[in-house]
């Protein structure tokens, strides 16, 4: 039966009786939390020692950030460090989407204490701790905020199903006419256990998906529903209270072919069962994480098919508590014969960041919408069998399952713990995090995270003190436990080929006084010790608190170097990494490590063919060493350090002896204003070094690793000289750039004898100029999808060819970097 002029008279009188109520729009930006900040890289918290003590009753043993920040949304835990009177730590980049958090005081006893900022708004009804925050960017613009958006309502009713008043939360599109002619379609959304119907706005981000997508034309414009019919009889609830009291407050269609009903969780169960026991009274049906329980019988099928224009399943990845349960409500459609799709396992995510996908490909079906097709959305995998976990007590070393998801288990040796984590760094920048772990009921602690993708390392924190991995018997000189997932990602970190890498030895040197000391040593594949030319050689320092197993265990030096080797680009090279500990750096490099290692490998004295590197205490010994001792390595590389104390330096024999000398920082290294003063030192001393530009990462291995990567293709390779760069890149500072087209970057290469060089590697970078200075760069990006910042060679054109992609560059004076080797050629140029 249509809903007549009358009923709508009726109805709009009883919404005035039910006193409907505007609300926040946007719960998620109302959340102002001043402990809270951000630039348009990091988020940073600080909290007032003496206000988190007041909140918690006493003094903390730990303070933490705990939030969806670690892989794939993973709820995770960032220390807060005691800096002056606050309690403070930054955490990024992060990706574009919605977060939620709160702080959490670990007191002396264990006990735990959560909390947000007095005084700040309630971000999450049914979690009042959190906070939220969103972080805009072009993958969430379909969630992000919409200026002429739609209006969020309270809806008043009572429930004579839980006999209690509840209140449901209305969207209607802009515009909404209470007084056109035609009712408006409507999607009824039913929130889980433990949620309340708010939960769709301040997690779910309803209002922000469907204002875009009416705004767009990529849905209908409707009237949403979202309420909690969670009760003893969850069909009543929604039948015979949200139902008429929607219909008695807004101008909605009463006919089945305008109504849709979806839920999460135990929602979605309920949206299955209400679909099973009133088939035809929503024609649209959504399934976001659910289940079916009992068989469906064909007479049930039969009424659904009849009556059902849409049934839709959706799933989170195999973390997805319902992940199974879906599974067995796809085969007992299949099996009842009720027509329906699939959208397919969304392999990234569960939880709410899955359900707002879901919302958002749901809706743009509804009502006549024409768009996407009936099958899976891109990317989504089929799901053909329920997930089965590992047993209890079967995992030695961390299980990785096909999809990336990996799981963690201890022994029993802790079954008396309080709490145990994983700390390991799973920070976007390599920061670490602790995950937290659940109790078993065998005394084991277990936990899934995922899905995971590239190098992570980790250690245990049982009731907060550091435990390696009891199970890893392969890393004996560090506290870490190395974990490698294979993916799209750190592909310089994965180990090469059975047979096709480098060797790692042992060398035993005598350090003095009768000591001895080790080194672990890299040789290339094919290392031959009688060839006629002895292998340039690279001496790789580790940082303080560390050894010289480190590089290799946790810093996987290894595979960097074979991977390099095995891309061809790297010269073959033998690395040398010594223990710098409890000795003086210098006289054990000169008497000891060079002479052994010279003795017992094939390799080079010649300054020129002598390269020293090191991360943190091993970068400042290297400077000094550099500056002090001119002539003894060409090759310099500094990760994360600076000079300790500034000495009387020979200036033009440092120039002269140095082929290249490069200095590398991470953004959120404690150590970068000290680097940065280096910096300024050396320049003002007229000594010629290379800034490698800041780096995205703390003082850690990520930061480190990434500078190995860059540092060792640029070793012992051959000087070049760049020809036919051709205009606009003439390099003069006059040449205009475009912003927003494809700019052709051509060029040739050739040797100090003058002949053409065809097998180079030549990447391309970009920093901007701000007051005649050159900043930070970031690699070009070039037009070509899937490429990378490497210009190759075209033998038809005889010429180097990169084809640069200006989109998004704001107008200004740049520099346009071709580094080959230890050259680089500056383009000066303006993009307007």
């Amino acid at each position: 039966m249509s809903h007549s002029r009358d009923s709508r008279k009726t109805g709009l009188v009883a919404a005035a009786a039910l006193m409907v109520s505007l609300i926040a729009a946007a719960p998620a930006v109302a959340a102002t939390d001043t402990w809270h900040s951000n630039d348009d890289v990091y988020h940073y918290f600080k909290v007032p020692q003496a206000e988190a003590v007041s909140i918690v009753g006493g003094t903390p043993a730990t303070l933490e950030l705990e939030a969806n920040i670690g892989p794939s949304g993973t709820w995770s835990a960032l220390a807060l460090g005691l800096n002056g009177s606050d309690y403070a730590a930054n955490v990024g980049p992060l990706e574009p989407g919605l977060y939620h958090y709160q702080y959490t005081a670990t007191m002396p006893d264990r006990s735990k204490v959560s909390f947000r900022q007095p005084g700040s708004p309630v971000a999450v009804t049914s979690k009042p701790n959190w906070n939220t925050f969103f972080v805009p960017g072009e993958s969430v613009a379909w969630m992000d905020d919409v200026a002429a958006g739609g209006t969020v309502a309270e809806l008043p009713y009572r429930s004579a199903a839980a006999a209690e008043n509840r209140t449901a939360v209305v969207w209607t599109p802009p515009g909404y006419d209470s007084a056109r002619a035609e009712a408006y379609p409507v999607l009824y959304l039913l929130s889980s256990e433990g949620q309340t119907a708010r939960e769709w706005l301040e997690l779910g981000r309803a209002k922000q998906i469907l204002d875009n997508l009416v705004a767009g034309r990529d849905a209908k414009p409707m009237v949403v529903v979202m309420a909690d019919a969670n009760s003893a009889d969850p069909r009543a609830e929604l039948l015979n209270a949200i139902v008429p009291a929607a219909r008695a407050g807004y101008h909605i269609s009463s006919r089945s072919h305008s109504q849709a009903l979806a839920g999460v969780g135990t929602g979605a169960q309920q949206a299955i069962s209400i679909l099973r026991s009133a088939p035809g009274a929503f024609a649209y049906v959504g399934s976001f994480s659910g289940s079916a329980g009992r068989p469906i019988t064909k007479a049930e099928a039969k009424a659904i098919n009849k009556g059902t224009e849409l049934l839709r399943t959706y799933v989170g990845n195999t973390l997805d508590p319902s992940y199974n349960d879906t599974y067995h409500l796809l085969v007992n459609l299949k099996k009842s014969g009720v027509k329906f799709e699939f959208d397919g396992v969304n392999p990234d995510d569960a939880g709410w960041d899955a359900w707002r996908e879901n919302l958002r490909d749901f809706a743009s079906r509804l009502f006549g919408q024409k768009g996407a097709g009936p099958g899976a959305s891109k990317g989504h995998r089929p799901l053909t069998r329920p997930y089965q976990p590992p047993a209890a007590g079967s995992i030695t070393t961390p299980h990785i399952d096909p999809q990336g998801i990996v799981t963690f288990e201890t022994g029993t040796q802790w079954a008396d713990a309080k709490d145990v984590t994983i700390w390991g760094n799973w920070a976007p920048n390599g920061q670490w995090f602790r995950i937290p772990m659940v109790k078993q009921p065998d005394g084991r602690w277990r936990t899934s995270v995922g899905p995971l993708d590239g190098y992570y390392y980790y250690r245990y924190v049982v009731d907060g003190v550091d435990k390696k991995d009891p199970a890893d018997t392969v890393n004996t000189h560090v506290m870490e436990s190395q974990l490698f997932v294979p993916g799209k990602t750190d592909a310089m970190l994965a180990d090469v080929p059975e047979g096709k890498g480098g060797t790692v030895s042992l060398m035993t040197y005598d350090g003095g006084q009768g000591a001895e000391r080790y080194a672990y040593v890299w040789t290339p594949p094919g290392y031959d010790p009688d060839r006629e030319a002895a292998y340039p050689v690279l001496y790789l320092y580790h940082g303080g608190g560390q050894n010289y197993g480190s590089w290799i265990e946790t810093g996987r030096a290894k595979q960097i170097l074979d991977n390099h080797y095995l891309n061809g680009t790297m010269v073959p090279m033998v690395v040398v990494m010594p223990d710098q500990n409890g000795v003086d750096f210098w006289t054990d490099l000169s008497q000891h490590v060079i002479p052994t290692a010279a003795e017992k490998y094939h390799i080079s004295t010649d300054s020129d063919q002598q390269a020293l590197a090191g991360l943190s205490w091993g970068a400042m010994n290297t400077l000094g060493t550099w500056l002090s001792h001119p002539g003894e390595f060409a090759y310099i590389g500094a990760f994360s350090g600076g000079l300790l104390s500034y000495p009387t330096v020979d200036v033009p024999a440092v120039n002269e002896s140095t082929k290249l000398a490069r200095l590398y920082s991470g953004d959120v290294d404690f150590t970068y204003s000290f680097t940065q003063d280096s910096m300024r030192w050396l320049t003002a001393q007229g000594i010629e070094y290379e800034y490698a530009g800041t780096w995205v990462g703390p003082h850690g291995f990520d930061t480190w690793m990434a500078n190995l990567i860059d540092f060792v293709p640029r070793l012992f390779t051959p000087e070049y000289r760049f020809g036919g760069v051709r205009p606009p890149l003439a390099g003069d500072g006059t040449d205009v750039v475009k912003a927003g087209r494809a700019v052709p970057v051509r060029f040739t290469l050739t040797g100090t004898d003058g002949k053409t060089v065809t097998d180079a590697r030549p990447r391309l970078y970009l920093a901007k100029k701000t007051g005649g200075v050159t900043g930070d760069r970031v690699a070009a990006r070039p037009v070509q999808r899937n490429a990378d910042n490497t210009a190759r060679y075209s033998a038809h054109k005889a010429e180097y060819v990169f084809d640069w992609d200006t989109r998004g560059l704001a107008p200004g004076a740049y520099e346009l970097q071709i580094d080959v080797g230890s050259s680089v050629h500056a383009i000066a140029l303006t993009v307007n």
